[in-house]
């Protein structure tokens, strides 16, 4: 069928290689043991003690991984961009932080059981999007519900319309828009532009106990490394190698008797979800949700850290997450008024010399060429 169908055929010997096998086990191990230990048990003042600052950080980046893979998988295996995943990270944020604002109870500002931007406006009553804010349970499903509902009705019209390139990246990029517009409103009920913040607890727990800051950054941890066994599954099996086709050469594929809109609708739902569960974990580690996160520019940096980690490898948009953001860290720091220029320049870089991004040039140099 691959050949049919004029793409590569994905080896079927396993998931991974031993020797990747190796390298997963291994950053499973440093998330879930070696980091913890450094953070909870390493004394502050030695060389060898992992700083909150750092854990918090890693955290933040790993949950961006997580869109940068969902990413590759719609543009790097599907050949669709989009520059609107920006509002499904969003949307399972405000999930998340919705919940978070229910379990604050009676310790704001105001003493009222309701969040304190809602007694500062006068509200008496919650309105109907927050009818199940108290439940972990029914928030958990609406962080996956929302966004990938939302995805399903966009892609739905768009796909069915044949909308594709830069058009479908346009009308992405006004998806995220108009929700952020959506979002800044008061009357709305989710915060305005200041949105969600000072979470005080989570299951009954204080979120900001090293116990519980740590077991957040091994769920992300743990769920970006289960994210990318699947999404190495996915790409593997006969639907990853349709979905590559697609990619290639869409009208070839419906000639073989293919539908693609089912299968561009399944892989951009699936990335949708994969945002909103990395919104969901980045709220009540970085303690807060607002429209911002919906910016255009937002979406727009996914896309980046794809590119420039490599698209169609799975690990390198991974490792364009860690190295963007890592550098933002310290530009940010020691040279916040050049950050995006730096951010513009490296994407044209990118572009023009490695259009394989970083794994490219690794596999370049590793083969000698």
């Amino acid at each position: 069928m691959s050949a049919v169908l004029g793409v590569t055929a994905v080896p079927r010997g396993g998931l991974l290689s031993v020797k990747s096998w190796t390298v997963v086990f291994a950053a499973a191990v440093v998330v879930a043991v070696l980091v913890p230990a450094l953070n909870l048990l390493v004394p502050a003042g030695s060389a060898f003690h992992a700083s909150d600052y750092a854990v918090q950080l890693v955290a933040k980046i790993m949950c961006y991984a997580i869109c940068a893979l969902a990413m590759d998988l719609i543009w790097g295996y599907t050949g669709i961009l989009s520059l609107g995943h920006g509002v499904f990270f969003a949307l399972g944020g405000y999930a998340m932080g919705m919940y978070l604002m229910r379990q604050i109870g009676s310790d704001g500002q105001y003493r009222m059981p309701m969040p304190d931007f809602m007694v500062f406006l006068n509200w008496k009553e919650f309105p109907w999007t927050w009818a199940v804010s108290d439940s972990f349970i029914a928030q958990m499903a609406l962080v996956v519900l929302v966004p990938g509902l939302l995805a399903f009705v966009f892609g739905y019209f768009a796909f069915r319309s044949r909308i594709k390139g830069v058009y479908f990246s346009i009308i992405t990029q006004a998806m995220t828009y108009a929700a952020m517009l959506l979002f800044f409103r008061n009357e709305t009920g989710f915060g305005g532009n200041n949105g969600f913040t000072d979470f005080k607890r989570i299951l009954g727990t204080p979120i900001a106990t090293p116990s519980m800051r740590m077991l957040l950054f091994v769920i992300t941890g743990l769920t970006l490394i289960g994210f990318f066994l699947f999404a190495r599954w996915l790409v593997g099996s006969k639907f990853g190698r349709v979905l590559q086709a697609i990619r290639d050469a869409e009208t070839r594929v419906m000639f073989t008797g293919y539908d693609p809109l089912r299968y561009k609708l399944s892989i951009w739902v699936i990335s949708a979800v994969m945002c909103g569960i990395a919104g969901a974990l980045y709220v009540p580690q970085i303690g807060i949700i607002n429209p911002g996160e919906m910016s255009p520019a937002a979406s727009i940096e996914i896309a980046i850290w794809a590119a420039v980690g490599g698209r169609g490898t799975l690990i390198g948009p991974i490792i364009g997450a860690f190295f963007v953001n890592g550098a933002k860290s310290w530009f940010t720091q020691a040279f916040p008024e050049f950050w995006l220029y730096f951010l513009g320049a490296l994407f044209i870089a990118v572009t023009i010399f490695l259009p394989q991004g970083i794994i490219g040039l690794v596999r370049r140099k590793k083969d000698g060429t």
